[in-house]
């Protein structure tokens, strides 16, 4: 994996593998001594000092809205549903253009540079890049707005037709950011695209959107060089400007109906020959956004700006005390709703965004040169956005550190770690007080400092994390975590659970910009009417629900609709359930669901959450045929894990892939999957009776992950056809 979306999973592996867990080995006696304190003494005092049952905080409340039959809720806080964050904000134009005036001399924008690289050789040959990364360089907000500015002029002189759109293909950065609101100056709809793009989704996007424009890095401008016989509508390209600058000027010289570039000539063109502003309104669509394509060619979703200021209204109510001493690691593609409304909120609030990447995040990240600090340990952000996939591997990396210490220093943690788990559920009265405090010093801080050791609250969102993970993450870096639940046609806003919210599992009530309904779903079994919580469909209505699909009527009407009052509604395609407080938890997708020969229904998202747990499993893809009883699965391995038992068990193998194929290893991971699915109260039906062990991993780059690293059960299928085949024969 070369690129920061692709290489996310694996860069965040190494969190668990930092120097920094030495503290579990030198603690000393002092540590001894108030291990022994904490671990004996104090609960024996408290343990008959109970905090009593917690009365149940009301977060959501039922109301009656649409003409739908369902089960409505709203937000607890809101009568009202949130539009706008301030009175006049709008757009993203008066949004941007407000929040840097009253920000103007604060820090906005971070990047390092690069003061040098080195090129290592690993065993098997292969080279791999370490930079040596600087400081953090600050823009301000006033700087930051002026560029901007200057871009939109620019682009005006560049002689890019206003009434066109602009895509932004690049990994995420701050100048992609300045180029974004650069764009609204003019009232540009901007078109933003994977960076993990694969060729065939790349062409469709952009000539589906009739680009004239694209605002790229050198690296993909490589790519779009490469198929420039495709794109139909191409004429301006502007590079970022980077140590691989004269790339551009030396593959332009290939493409001759193309007008090449860089970012910095534009802002000087525009600086030289400014252009009125020609602002946008809240109806204008602001973003056309192209999915993952996690079924098929990614489809444009059309956002309009009313749509992003709902949202980051509504979140702004639900991050407690945001404000500019704050600052947000951005790391996550930019390209993904996610992050960009999460760094939406942080200019909103006039926070500091640092960029950094998934390749450089931590001390011990893949492309950071030894003795260079990473991105957060540089950084120390307060706030901080992750998706499932990284925070699993985060938990699994901290716990194989923790395994391979072993001693009393790994007995150690795990008082530590159920200590702390007794005090988030509320059972002992005094492990928030000065229990909490010894354990930060002997344990936790050490493992907070892999972030940087300010991280106050994280953001997750992009699939549903397991609740083993979140607990894990609350307690190791000492933070709650605000898991949202959206989708890109939601422009991420339709629930997010409260900071002070200690249960796991669940997304939270619905945001104030918009309401949930559960419509029953006859067919897959779930209804409102279901015991002891209404279960169905997930459909989001509101402000936040986008205008459709870029050239899909047909796919706008299947899933959009508008009731008599004009609200806008979303058919999520989700099964979800309301918990007595109001609360959100997602527990199946329609698409998912498989009925089996016998007539037994799989839900193969349930399954693959349950068994992703093992320490064999690196991922998963659970696949059911209807002409059968059972389910089978393909199997990317740890391999770190699975070479180390190969290895005590004496099995002979000369790489991963040949190993994947010894009927061995084969049963080994098949015989622990079936402890997983057994702990996990799995049916029978539903733990797969054969398994196909594979060694290439699957990323964005690969076309079967997408960049948010959720399974593309489609294209999984259609590339491993045999495979599956076989395991049915």
């Amino acid at each position: 994996m070369v690129d920061s979306q692709g290489s996310t999973t694996n860069t965040m592996e190494n969190m668990g593998d930092s120097s920094s867990f030495s503290i579990l080995q030198d603690y000393g006696l002092y540590g001894i001594i108030a291990a022994v304190i904490v671990a004996i003494v104090i609960p024996i005092l408290l343990s008959t000092v109970l905090t009593g049952k917690r009365k149940l905080k009301q977060r959501g409340v039922p109301v009656q809205v649409g003409v739908e039959v369902g089960l409505a809720m709203r937000n607890a806080r809101s009568v009202k549903l949130v539009e706008v964050p301030w009175e006049g904000a709008t757009t993203m134009a008066s949004l941007f253009e407000q929040s840097c005036k009253r920000n103007s001399q604060e820090r906005f924008l971070g990047t390092r540079k690069v003061i040098g690289k080195d090129f290592v050789t690993a065993s098997d040959g292969r080279k791999f890049e370490k930079l040596h990364l600087g400081d953090y360089h600050w823009e301000t907000y006033g700087e930051a707005f002026n560029r901007a500015c200057n871009f939109a002029s620019g682009l005006v002189n560049l002689n890019h037709d206003v009434d066109t759109r602009v895509a932004i293909f690049s990994e995420t950065r701050a100048e992609w950011l300045i180029a974004f609101e650069g764009c609204f100056r003019q009232n540009i709809t901007v078109v933003t695209i994977y960076a993990a793009l694969g060729d065939d989704a790349l062409v469709h996007s952009l000539n589906e959107a009739q680009v004239p424009t694209v605002i790229c890095d050198s690296k993909q401008f490589k790519k779009l060089a490469a198929i420039s016989s495709s794109l139909k509508t191409i004429s301006n390209v502007i590079y970022f400007d980077d140590e691989d600058t004269s790339s551009g000027s030396d593959v332009a010289h290939d493409i001759g109906n193309w007008r090449i570039s860089s970012f910095s000539e534009v802002e000087k063109l525009g600086r030289n020959n400014p252009v009125l502003p020609r602002l946008p309104i809240k109806e204008d669509i602001a973003v056309i956004m192209y999915t993952s394509g996690s079924t098929g060619l990614p489809k444009g979703v059309m956002i309009t700006h009313g749509n992003i200021v709902a949202t980051v209204a509504a979140v702004m109510t639900v991050i407690p005390g945001i404000g500019s001493k704050d600052v947000y690691l951005a790391y996550l593609p930019l390209a993904h709703v996610l992050e960009l409304a999460a760094e939406t909120v942080m200019l909103t609030a006039g926070a500091a965004i640092g960029y950094g990447s998934a390749l450089t995040l931590t001390d011990t990240s893949n492309r950071i040169k030894k003795g260079t600090k990473g991105d957060a340990s540089m950084l120390k952000p307060t706030l901080m956005a992750a998706v499932p996939a990284i925070l699993d591997r985060v938990r699994d990396g901290v716990l194989k550190k923790v395994d391979e210490t072993g001693g009393f220093a790994k007995k150690l943690f795990n008082i530590a770690y159920n200590r702390r788990l007794v005090a988030i559920r509320g059972s002992w009265f005094g492990a928030w007080g000065l229990e909490k405090l010894l354990w930060d010093i002997i344990i936790f801080k050490k493992i907070r400092s892999v972030l940087g050791g300010e991280i106050r609250f994280m953001l997750c969102g992009g699939a549903p994390l397991s609740g083993d993970t979140q607990r894990f993450i609350n307690i190791c870096m000492g933070a709650p975590i605000g898991q949202g639940y959206g989708l890109t046609e939601t422009c991420a806003g339709a629930a997010f659970s409260e900071w002070d919210d200690t249960s796991v599992g669940r997304v939270g009530p619905p945001l104030p910009c918009c309401y949930i309904k559960l419509v029953s779903w006859e067919e897959g079994g779930y209804t409102i009417s279901d015991k002891p919580m209404a279960r169905g469909e997930v459909v989001v209505g509101g402000y936040s629900v986008t205008a459709g699909y870029l050239n899909s009527d047909s796919k706008t009407k299947e899933v959009y609709k508008v009731d008599e009052e004009g609200m806008r509604w979303f058919y999520t395609g989700d099964i979800g359930r309301f918990h007595p407080d109001g609360c959100l938890e997602i527990i199946d997708r329609k698409k998912d669901i498989v009925k089996l020969q016998h007539g037994e229904y799989i839900s193969l998202g349930k399954v693959e959450a349950a068994l992703a747990s093992n320490n064999y499993i690196d991922n998963i893809m659970v696949y059911a045929d209807p002409f059968h009883n059972f389910c089978v699965a393909l199997i990317v391995p740890s391999h770190q894990v699975l070479e180390g038992w190969a290895r005590e068990a004496g099995i002979k193998f000369k790489d991963l892939s040949e190993l994947c194929e010894n009927p061995e290893a084969t049963n080994e991971v098949q015989q622990s999957l079936s402890k997983t699915a057994k702990a996990a109260k799995l049916d029978k039906f539903e733990t797969p009776t054969k398994i196909k062990l594979l060694a290439e991993p699957w990323t964005p780059e690969s076309g079967l992950v997408t960049a948010a690293l959720k399974l593309k059960r489609e294209q999984l299928k259609t590339r491993f056809k045999d495979e599956l085949q076989k395991l049915y024969q």
